[in-house]
């Protein structure tokens, strides 16, 4: 047995309790005057100003925030939303936006009582990012202007703008936070696809970082280090991930779902979350705010400490975290072969098949809430093995196969019904999963006679990409359109494949193979962190693997073995796999709950 002194060259703390892994939550503070989306602020959680954005009309109006509640001050020289900002509150700067019919690029300095404008951005545009805490030192990056997103980064030094190195993928809506020496850009979107790739800037260029969890539109606040990224999407969503430096982890969710929404903050660990665009389509004036305890001790990989009370020592690194499953509430309809959507808690489960039942070729759709699943409306053609994806509000299905044989068909969920949209280029089955958003979706293998195929919605059209290395037909599908990955399945001539391939949104990379090669199985979660069960090889299988990036590890197997369920797809921690196929078609749901936390070791 190890004994402390030992431990040559090892730094431990000892400790009276354990630290903890960096979590924080939001609470309510009081509403902004005015409802308001596409704002922009600076300062920080207890001092904060919000400028412009869209009532729905275009705004000037200005507000200031003591920590407790809102006060209106002078308005903007020039109206315009999706504009950004930097600084304090009483010291900021504001620059471009879009007020119609043009982006802009006017540039307004705040003294504290009163807005004056100043020297114009060298490119005019809206959707940009910035950093975040001077007035007088400032870096504006990406951003929408004609004919298309920017790549083009401009940094201010309080009197003029200067172009600089340029963001390595064009986008806008994009997040930001920092200096103008060490900034971090993050998320956004290419119109289409959806993006999640970070990037930090050390005032000479950009270097690319580990990407978000959750690709999306998205808003932030706090330093390249330390850094927080809220609510976004296409329709508003509430998540939150904290970035230290290295990694994003996900944290407790914005109460209030929304996207466009302001944001100010000093760090990962203090934020102010204002107004916004909440889903269906609400302008809000909801103001939350982001904290952890101040007293809190937080957890980094590596640590290793000696807990005293218990006469333990523990460390904390990059191992894999335990999951396992556990029965959920049942579909209401028997089936397998269902297209999925959403986390463990907002499921979506689509289509699929049931030759016990009229017509085999199901189109019943139904949600799941964390409990139980609810009958929702019909998708427009029943079908089973075809592609799908998305979130329980904004889902997508193509693909597959329908009465009358193989499908192109493409079909968009927007909460509340189906509508059909364009076709795919070949129609073809064999898949349950594809992977990205219903703006930027991607498609690929299959059996359409050659399973190499690869396909890419953009939200109008479908487009002919780089084609799988091994072709192959029902493997799991997971990720984003610019990071997405697709596991094991069945390859011609008829075996099971355990390679596994990464996309980069433009071309296909081979990296380590599953342990278990399998047809039929699903997955969930995003390239650097996912899970994949189930499936077939001479049977049905139980088994079930994790990803962190680099290995794949067997974890707890399927209650129930069976192929082709139907799945949620947002996250490795968190998914609801529902229905499949034992010996026969069944309505069973298996819910996966990953467990993290602290490694020990007992010493004497």
């Amino acid at each position: 047995m190890t004994k402390l002194k030992n431990l040559k060259g090892t730094a431990i703390q000892f400790r009276d309790e354990d630290p903890i892994v960096l979590g924080g939550a939001w609470s309510s503070g009081n509403a902004l005057n005015t409802a308001r989306t596409w704002l922009a602020g600076a300062g920080i959680q207890t001092a904060s100003l919000a400028f412009g954005g869209e009532e729905p009309t275009t705004s000037g109006k200005t507000e200031s925030y003591n920590g407790t509640s809102w006060s209106v001050k002078a308005v903007l020289t020039t109206a315009r939303y999706a504009l950004a900002g930097s600084g304090t509150y009483t010291a900021a700067v504001a620059f471009g936006g879009y007020a119609a019919p043009t982006p802009r690029s006017e540039t307004e300095v705040w003294n504290g009582t009163g807005w004056t404008e100043v020297t114009e951005l060298n490119t005019a545009r809206y959707g940009l990012g910035s950093s975040s805490t001077s007035s007088t030192a400032a870096i504006g990056f990406g951003g929408d202007a004609p004919p298309g997103v920017q790549t083009a980064a401009e940094v201010w030094n309080g009197v003029g703008w200067t172009n600089v190195n340029g963001i390595n993928t064009a986008r806008k809506e994009i997040g930001g936070s920092g200096t103008s020496t060490a900034a971090l850009g993050f998320g956004g979107t290419s119109e289409p696809p959806v993006r999640a790739n970070a990037e930090s800037w050390n005032g000479t260029s950009w270097s690319e970082e580990s990407d978000l969890n959750t690709a999306r539109q998205v808003s932030g606040s706090g330093t390249q280090p330390s850094t927080l990224a809220f609510g976004g999407g296409a329709t508003g969503v509430a998540n939150t991930e904290s970035w230290n430096g290295s990694t994003w982890t996900e944290v407790n969710d914005l109460a209030t779902a929304r996207k466009s929404v302001g944001g100010t903050g000093a760090s990962n660990l203090s934020a102010l979350a204002f107004g916004g665009n909440a889903p269906p389509n609400t302008i809000t004036t909801a103001t939350e705010e982001f904290s952890v305890p101040s007293t809190a001790s937080f957890l980094q990989e590596g640590d290793m400490w000696f807990n005293s009370t218990s006469s333990t020592l523990k460390s904390y690194g990059a191992s894999f975290s335990t999951g396992t499953w556990a029965s959920g509430g049942a579909l209401n309809q028997a089936r397998n072969a269902a297209g999925g959507a959403g986390t463990q808690t907002t499921a979506l489960i689509f289509g699929g098949a049931n030759p016990a039942v009229s017509p085999n070729r199901i189109a019943l759709t139904e949600e799941y809430n964390g409990s139980v699943f609810t009958e929702k409306a019909d998708l427009n053609t029943g079908r089973n093995e075809g592609a799908g994806a998305g979130t329980s509000t904004a889902a997508i299905l193509a693909f597959g196969t329908e009465a009358s044989g193989l499908s192109a068909k493409t079909e968009e969920w927007n909460g509340a019904s189906w509508a059909n949209k364009t076709a795919g280029n070949t129609a073809r089955t064999n898949m349950i999963q594809g992977f990205g958003t219903t703006e930027a979706f991607v498609v690929a293998g299959g059996d359409s006679g050659s399973q190499v195929l690869v396909e890419l919605y953009n939200g109008s059209s479908w487009s002919e990409q780089s084609e799988l290395n091994t072709g192959r037909q029902n493997s799991a599908e997971l990720g984003t359109e610019a990071a997405g990955m697709v596991a094991s399945g069945e390859a011609p001539p008829p075996a099971n494949t355990v390679n596994v391939e990464l996309w980069n949104g433009s071309a296909w990379t081979e990296t380590t193979n599953v342990n278990t090669g399998r047809t039929r199985l699903v997955g969930s979660g995003v390239q650097s962190s996912a899970v994949v069960a189930g499936g077939y090889t001479t049977t049905n299988v139980a088994q079930t693997e994790s990803w962190n990036g680099t290995a794949w590890v067997e974890q707890a197997d399927f209650s129930t073995a069976r192929q082709m369920a139907g799945t949620s797809v947002a996250s490795s921690l968190a998914a609801t796999m529902a229905g499949g196929y034992t010996n026969t078609r069944v309505a069973n749901t298996e819910e996966w709950t990953v467990s993290e936390g602290v490694l020990t070791v007992t010493t004497s």
